[in-house]
């Protein structure tokens, strides 16, 4: 399809030095006019954020780290690049609202991408919302301030992506409407899918990060080990499509080439089906409405075998927890997602075993879930306090 765009469009990447940020820019680059990248962010990657700024000229570039920013600003200067050093989270919100940015890539791992987002939520922006945190945290809040401001919201997850690839265009979150049944998130069953739960509780956080599909960052890839990436993806899709939980089904899939499914009132099913590479959705949702070259290789299925497996949540609890969670309501997601970084970033550090995990989520959310959403601070309160409950009990469980 021939583009009809004339002027380039302004982008801010929050997480740019990321998995996603990556490819992000790598999409970029294949459309030399078609975008101009305002800011480009970062916590403490230095030599790539330097390397992405001689590359891509952003007005900015903002480290949310003091010392990286000083290393970074050093370097800039040395350099005589004309990119302007910015840090702390307060920056990431200013390049993310700024008047001159179109499109926000929202890439940051965690709950510290929120912030932004959501106030480029209530400056109207197009979010291309690769932070699923934004929605498990607050889903609520987040939707009423799209919905508030006009604000226009793409996925970037394969998953959520392709979903929205397989509704209807018009589609407004009534199911019953579009003659919607069910929305199907297939998952890889990552690298311990076919492993013994004792073998997983004794899982190395190299075997952990060991995708056989895709190429992520480690919190990700841990998330994806233990199924609960999965999980955080249920909660978002209720929030993205206005979904019960009922109407959302995990399957298996090991072979990533058909990334999620639509199932509708008549019978029929609609998948997206592609090559598992990030660059996809992230080129649909840049070019949306139109279809532009993503640089990923051809599909190829002849002699391909795809196969399809319900999920086993007794080796993997923190799929059930995921759905228990999104049942209680209240703050109960955000309390599950601090719980689940606190506990993968001390599985990474070698400090807990990996079963740590699913067990202090579940402590947490025994311990806090139900309690106030109404508020941005009602959500970051929940999150700090279950990182202290979490962070407690993994010092009682260390490795």
């Amino acid at each position: 399809m021939k583009s009809t765009v004339t002027t380039p469009r302004v982008l801010t990447v929050l997480g740019a030095t990321g998995t996603i940020g990556v490819n992000t820019l790598d999409v970029v680059a294949r459309h030399p006019g078609r975008f101009e990248i305002f800011a480009l962010t970062g916590a403490t990657q230095v030599e790539r954020m330097l390397e992405q700024c001689r590359t891509h000229r952003p007005r900015y570039a903002v480290m949310t780290e003091a010392t990286a920013a000083a290393a970074l600003r050093e370097r800039i200067t040395a350099e005589k690049l004309p990119v302007e050093v910015l840090e702390g989270s307060a920056a990431l919100t200013a390049v993310a609202t700024a008047p001159e940015v179109d499109i926000l890539m929202a890439a940051i791992v965690g709950a510290a991408g929120l912030p932004a987002t959501l106030a480029a939520a209530q400056a109207g922006k197009r979010i291309l919302l690769a932070n699923k945190e934004t929605l498990v945290v607050a889903g609520q809040l987040f939707m009423d301030a799209i919905a508030a401001s006009g604000a226009e919201l793409l996925p970037i997850d394969s998953e959520h992506n392709a979903i929205f690839q397989a509704l209807p265009r018009d589609f407004n979150g009534d199911f019953q409407q579009a003659g919607v049944k069910s929305l199907w998130l297939t998952a890889s069953g990552g690298p311990f899918r076919s492993w013994s739960a004792e073998a997983i509780a004794a899982a190395t956080p190299a075997q952990a990060v060991a995708h056989p599909n895709w190429v992520m960052g480690k919190k990700i890839s841990v998330d994806s080990a233990s199924l609960m990436n999965k999980g955080l993806e249920v909660i978002e899709a209720r929030w993205l499509f206005n979904a019960r939980p009922e109407q959302i089904k995990v399957v298996v899939h090991p072979q990533s080439i058909v990334h999620s499914m639509v199932e509708y009132a008549d019978g029929s099913v609609i998948a997206q089906l592609g090559t598992p590479d990030m660059r996809t959705p992230i080129a649909y949702a840049l070019g949306f409405p139109e279809r532009i070259d993503a640089g990923v290789s051809a599909l190829e299925l002849m002699g391909k075998a795809l196969t399809f497996e319900a999920p086993d949540t007794a080796r993997f609890p923190c799929l059930q927890l995921a759905f228990d969670a999104l049942a209680a309501g209240g703050s109960a997601a955000a309390v599950l997602n601090a719980a689940n970084e606190v506990a993968v970033a001390r599985f990474l550090d070698g400090v807990v075993p990996f079963n740590a995990i699913a067990a202090s989520i579940a402590h947490t959310l025994d311990r806090l879930a139900g309690g106030a959403a109404a508020t941005l601070e009602d959500l970051l309160g929940a999150d700090r306090q279950a990182r202290s409950v979490a962070g407690d009990y993994l010092e009682s469980v260390r490795a």
